[in-house]
């Protein structure tokens, strides 16, 4: 099959591509910003990608156009495929119908945290020898790409409960038929497109009318709106972490180190890279999920102290002069509170200084700017890049007093936190975008002025 994907160059869409193109097909694609490191990881495997949307990329005549969610009404090619009759599909249901039929998939969904325990339990998989394909919205450490396709009867799957696409306004999960299914944590967010939390609750209550009686829910027992959504219909069993009845992680005085229960009973010991209670849930989750899958947990605990991580998850990208530039993913409040209070676990009283790019729609349209200051009170210093935002970032972040600062002008926050840092301080960049390269210029500037001061 030839397939032309619009929007290639995203998290989701390029992993399909790379799929598809290890399944045999023939790939190209489009997407209106073709840069790297996507553009690499796809023209390296023969995916040749066309800049932009013109009507004209109609004549390559594939059998079917693959169409990302990004992708609205308006959109020239997607105006002269539909105008001309052609065949398209959403992401979600191309890859519902060609890959992964007759496959055990293990889905991860959850407000927070998907990434890295979808990348968890794959790697837990890998260990163990099963081999698993996977589709992951980041780059494990360990397997250095984002989506893999074998011979393995199992794929592991990050299940996002965004919309799928411009004529399929359901969440992408809905579209996966797992057999084990974490429900990870659920909260408000995606505020463009669910206009509250219930909104998302009824998504992820679809989801759960989807899985099957012989299949396995793994289930965060500390969030009510989990609970609320298997209140209202659960035919598959389910399987509790965070609680003293389920899974449990007790962390030991070593850092790193912690022991882990269920029902009460321990099953073992492991380390983790990752700082932070969250990533202990995450693990539990992973752990919980394996071994439904036929993995022993004292095989996957010892997965688990070989970890390396996700990038852009509290990923080091440089030290100059004793000061480390960390990169983190964090753009909800709750992710950004979680990952400070994941760092300070790490370094104690050293200083952390929080940079935060509030770059996602829901973060634009200001919904959360209420729980800002609450969620980076732990930071010794804030730095908000904030122009375009359309919301008053200075007056949101006031409660946090001087220790917030905001700048409309990215080279302006650059030097002020160079001349702010010194040695021991930890400087923690939290964005769902590329924040203008903001990491390089970060340390590039520390080499050239001397900073950080002692």
């Amino acid at each position: 099959m030839r397939i032309h994907i619009l929007g290639i160059c995203g998290t989701f869409m390029g992993g399909l591509a790379l799929l598809a193109r290890a399944a045999g097909h023939q790939v190209t694609g489009c997407d209106a910003n073709v840069y790297p490191p996507m553009s690499g990881q796809l023209e390296a495997q023969g995916i040749t990608l066309t800049e932009g949307y013109s009507a004209g990329q109609a004549a390559l005549n594939p059998d079917l156009f693959v169409v990302g969610n990004a992708i609205s009404r308006g959109n020239p090619l997607l105006e002269e495929i539909l105008a001309r009759g052609l065949a398209y599909v959403s992401g979600p249901q191309w890859l519902a119908e060609h890959i992964l039929p007759g496959r055990w998939v293990l889905g991860v969904a959850g407000t927070h945290g998907k990434t890295t325990t979808t990348a968890m339990l794959a790697w837990i998989l890998e260990a163990a020898g099963l081999e698993p394909g996977f589709l992951i919205g980041g780059v494990p450490q360990d397997f250095g790409v984002s989506a893999r396709l074998t011979g393995s009867p199992f794929f592991v799957i990050e299940a996002d409960e965004y919309d799928t696409a411009f004529c399929d306004k359901r969440s992408k999960f809905l579209h996966y038929h797992p057999r084990t299914m974490i429900l990870n944590n659920l909260e408000f967010d995606h505020a463009d497109i669910f206009s509250d939390l219930a909104a998302i609750e009824t998504q992820f209550h679809h989801l759960v009318r989807t899985l099957p009686s012989n299949g396995l829910i793994v289930a965060n027992g500390a969030e009510p709106a989990l609970k609320r959504v298997l209140d209202r219909g659960c035919w598959t069993p389910v399987e509790w972490f965070n609680t003293s009845d389920g899974w449990q992680a007790e962390p030991d005085a070593e850092e790193g180190n912690f022991s882990v229960t269920l029902a009460a009973r321990e099953l073992g010991c492991t380390s983790l890279a990752l700082p932070g209670a969250h990533n202990r849930a995450n693990a539990l989750a992973a752990l919980a999920a394996a071994r439904h899958a036929g993995v022993p947990p004292d095989l996957a605990l010892q997965a688990l102290s070989r970890f390396k991580g996700v990038k852009r998850r509290l990923e080091v990208r440089g030290e100059v002069r004793g000061v480390a530039v960390y990169d983190d993913f964090a753009h909800h409040p709750t992710a950004i509170a979680a990952t400070i209070a994941g760092l300070r676990g790490k370094v104690g009283k050293g200083r952390v200084l929080a940079v935060l790019e509030p770059r996602s729609n829901t973060m634009k349209l200001g919904v959360m700017k209420a729980q800002l200051p609450d969620s980076l009170a732990d930071a010794d210093a804030v730095f908000c890049y904030c122009k375009n935002l359309g919301w008053d970032a200075q007056a949101a972040l006031a409660p946090l007093g001087a220790k917030a600062q905001v700048f409309e002008d990215l080279s302006a926050l650059v030097a002020a936190l160079a001349a702010e840092a010194r040695a021991g301080d930890r400087i923690l960049v939290m964005s769902n975008g590329s924040f203008g390269g903001i990491h390089e210029m970060l340390l590039a500037a520390m080499a050239a002025d001397g900073h950080p001061r002692m």
